[in-house]
């Protein structure tokens, strides 16, 4: 996908020390994840290879497999969500210092709005959004219909 091919393999290890086990004392697995990439770049028309290992704790126990898909899984989330905070509503170039955390949830409560409106593309909704606010009270969940 993306021009890209990838592989990855996980070991799963349990019964784990942590050095401060009050402070994570719920920790028993530990998980290793070596990702091997090549990269087709369409400038060059060459393939690059990339190695990469993380490693996460966890408070559960899974097979080797299933640590692979969670991490999967919880990546395409977090992409999705912060891509979308980040292009579309420019969250990362923020200069709010004071209650930041209120207007993430405002940004939160404006993306769900849309989203529960099927929008596809949120960065022309907000455009229009600004030019005729009375669309924005029209979406279901706004008002009482």
């Amino acid at each position: 996908e993306r021009n890209r091919i990838e592989s990855r393999k996980a070991e799963v290890f349990e019964n784990i020390k942590i050095s401060d086990p009050e402070k994570w004392n719920r920790v028993t697995t530990m998980v290793k994840v070596d990702r091997k990439r090549e990269i087709f770049n369409t400038k060059t028309k060459q393939w690059q290879n990339t190695d990469e290992t993380s490693y996460y704790i966890s408070t559960i126990s899974l097979r080797a497999a299933e640590f692979c898909d969670a991490i999967r899984n919880h990546w395409g989330i977090e992409n999705t969500n912060h891509y979308v905070r980040d292009v579309s509503m420019d969250e990362d170039k923020s200069r709010i210092r004071i209650n930041p955390n209120v207007f993430a949830e405002l940004r939160s409560f404006a993306l769900n709005i849309l989203r529960a409106n099927q929008v596809k593309n949120v960065s022309s909704e907000r455009y229009d959004n600004c030019l005729n606010f009375e669309k924005v009270l029209n979406y279901r969940g706004i008002r009482k219909n």
